[in-house]
């Protein structure tokens, strides 16, 4: 229960902590995590009875959890455990805390496994069968209730995916004490072998049941498995017009409508979401870069024109406040507008049922701001974006979805403010791309247990300007510990990119040599590299660091527009004894790199209601040369946040602390934020967790 400051009952006593002794195979928290008893919560970790109230002691609540204990225990194998004695100690006037005491003893290991009625199978069958079996209750582990029934599942689920639906099983364990050792046994009637009878639709309403019946890929007289049905659950959820599905055989009522017992009907239900809606919506970046406002209206049909088809119309006006920005706040100058218009049409069923052909296409116009420091001469320079890919997108297997597009972007510089270089000019970029992703978390926008795996690979050179492979996977994991009320996130990627005809001026200029080769060249060279190269720092990277921040640094040539390369590589050449962050402000911008690795890790808390508050550690690097990863190069900043819950998702703040001695060893190209109100920190503010 939450208060605002709570008091301690008259004549009750508060329970300060409880503590667990003599246990061995289990933890601390597994035991305390199965009972009633509750230590008095602590708001911050720090204070009891602040915004929470205290937990009162209840003695008989005490007698009961030891009971509890010791059942838990022998779920887990242990029958010989005792729970001694529940201890309560008296702290002060008003608090106790609790001991309980355990005596583990032996656990009961598995001695035997048998299946039985298997013989009548065909031997692919119960070899699976058996196999299953044996790698989830291996002789000798310990014997656990919960594995002894995951594994009856997974028994029956073999048989009924190789077309045996009436397939019935009972399953036993004999517990020899006096030898802990267990017997277990599982008596299986399969059944005979089945096949999918008429199939029933039901709730689709206006849509055509020859395009659900197509998705569904569930033909009559076809052997039945349940692994197909559960694969058309998700096929259809997939079209993205239905708010529920449901795929189920009729076992039961076979015999009561003289349907022969070899074959099973199937339901399928639906309940059918709507098919137009409307979003609105707005956002505020606020960092050491730029203050940006801007909102967000779209509009989708997920029945356009018939058939399923998909298409959605987005539009994000906005502009960006120069040079307002943190920590001195400057008074604003002018108004930077941009937009992003998108567009996105999706065809399923295309080619074959569970394929969506898809077609996408973007404009719009942003700055680029490269820096929280500026130059009142430096040019504001901003670019036209227009994207537009066409490609194929599939449920593969399982969770993992799959993607194959053609993609082509088209990038035309102007400025907002001052002149454009004359050798900044409109640069096109064309690639292939394989992106595939496993999503095995329970939320998407909240996630608290699972597994999210992305890979993307890029082959440019199909036309376009630039000629490369580009491949960047990532992988990210939760747990949920400690009463499954915190949160445990990691995530880690590292990016690869192999370019054939750009990139060579990058280490000199990250270096302050000579560029080799002419103007127009080194513009374009670093033009290409802010669309190819990988940068790391900002609120989904490393939150030390502002956007851009990590990774090779140095001259960008278009913002000295009319100097010659000689001219611009003398300003920008470092002297003895001075530091590159003397140099003006041009001379040391992010130029991108060819090599890229990060890795998070996050522990996530409830604080008071919505709020929620989460402690973190960012590594990252980005090496101006390929297939090179500089373990010596952590930029390790670590941190907290608040989040505030919200229907679109968690609202975020999060201050990242970059910590001496654990970034980088000195060298020109490495680049050091300014310090926010005299700390060596980053501040970032958005909706959505980090990852």
């Amino acid at each position: 229960m939450i208060s605002g400051c709570a008091g301690i009952p008259a004549r009750r006593y508060v329970l300060d902590s409880i503590s667990v002794s003599g246990n061995d195979a289990l933890d601390d928290d597994e035991i305390i995590g199965k009972i009633a008893t509750r230590a008095s919560p602590r708001f911050l970790g720090l204070f009891q009875g602040l915004v929470y109230d205290y937990e009162v002691f209840d003695r008989y609540v005490l007698e009961r959890d030891l009971q509890r204990i010791e059942r838990y225990y022998r779920a887990r194998g242990y029958y010989w455990t005792r729970v001694r004695a529940g201890r309560v100690f008296q702290e002060g006037a008003h608090e106790v805390r609790v001991e309980i005491l355990v005596e583990e003893g032996p656990a009961t290991e598995i001695g035997r496994v048998d299946v039985h009625g298997l013989d009548a199978l065909p031997k692919e069958v119960a070899d699976s069968a058996r196999t299953e079996v044996a790698s989830l209750l291996p002789l000798g582990d310990a014997f656990e209730e919960e594995q002894f029934d995951v594994a009856a599942d997974t028994l029956h689920q073999v048989l009924t995916d190789n077309g045996y639906a009436h397939a019935r099983l009972k399953k036993a364990a004999d517990i020899d004490v006096t030898r802990n050792l267990a017997a277990v046994g599982y008596w299986v009637d399969p059944g005979p072998p089945v096949r999918l009878g008429e199939i029933r639709i039901k709730g689709q309403g206006s849509i055509p049941e020859a395009e659900i019946r197509r998705t569904l890929r569930l033909e009559p007289g076809t052997p039945y498995s349940e692994s197909d049905l559960r694969s058309a659950e998700r096929a259809l959820l997939d079209l993205g017009v239905f708010s529920s599905v449901s795929v189920r055989p009729r076992l039961d009522e076979a015999a009561s409508e003289g349907t022969p017992t070899d074959v099973v009907p199937i339901d399928v239900e639906v309940q059918r979401s709507r098919f137009r809606s409307i979003h609105l919506g707005g956002g505020v970046q606020l960092d050491s870069q730029r203050t940006d406002l801007h909102l967000v209206a779209g509009w989708e049909d997920r029945n356009f024109f018939g058939g399923l088809r998909n298409f959605l119309i987005e539009f994000v006006p906005g502009a960006v406040i120069y040079p307002t920005r943190l920590p001195e706040l400057e008074a604003p100058e002018r108004l930077l507008p941009q937009a992003r218009l998108r567009l996105e049409f999706r065809q399923p069923g295309f080619i074959e049922a569970i394929t969506s052909g898809v077609i996408r296409a973007q404009a719009g116009i942003s700055p680029v701001l490269l820096t929280s420091e500026r130059d009142s001469d430096d040019p504001v320079v901003g670019y036209r974006d227009l994207r537009a890919s066409a490609g194929l997108e599939r449920s593969l297997l399982w969770k993992v979805h799959g993607a194959l597009s053609q993609n082509v972007q088209v990038n035309s510089p102007f400025t907002y403010v001052g002149t454009q270089d004359a050798d900044l000019a409109t640069v096109v970029v064309s690639y292939p791309e394989l992106f595939l992703r496993l999503d095995a978390r329970n939320d998407r926008l909240e996630p608290t247990r699972g597994v999210y795996v992305t890979n993307a690979l890029q082959i440019a050179g199909v036309g376009g300007d630039a000629r490369d492979l580009r491949i960047q996977p990532e992988v990210r994991g939760y747990v949920s510990v400690i009463e499954k009320k915190v949160t445990l996130a990691a995530r880690g990627s590292f990016g690869l990119l192999f370019a054939q005809n750009y990139g060579d001026t990058v280490a000199d200029n990250a270096f302050n040599r000579p560029i080799e080769s002419s103007r127009s060249g080194w513009v374009r060279d670093v033009q290409l590299m802010f669309l190819r190269g990988f940068f790391a720092g900002g609120p989904g990277s490393n939150r030390g660091y502002a956007l851009r921040e990590i990774g090779p640094h140095g001259a960008v040539p278009f913002y000295n527009p009319g100097q010659s390369s000689e001219e611009f590589s003398g300003s920008c050449e470092l002297m003895e004894g001075q530091d590159i962050d003397d140099l003006p402000t041009n001379c040391n911008l992010p130029l991108g790199g060819f090599t890229l690795w990060e890795a998070s890790l996050e522990l996530r808390f409830p604080l008071l209601g919505p709020l929620r508050g989460a402690v973190f550690a960012d590594m990252a690097d980005v090496s101006p040369y390929r297939l090179d990863f500089r373990w010596d190069r952590p930029h390790l900043s670590a941190g907290f946040g608040l989040r505030l819950g919200t229907p679109v998702g968690p609202v975020r703040l999060d201050v990242g602390y970059r910590i001496p001695g654990l970034q980088a060893p000195e060298s020109q190209d490495e680049y050091t934020p300014d310090d926010l109100f005299g700390l060596p920190i980053a501040i970032s503010f958005g909706i959505g967790e980090p990852f």
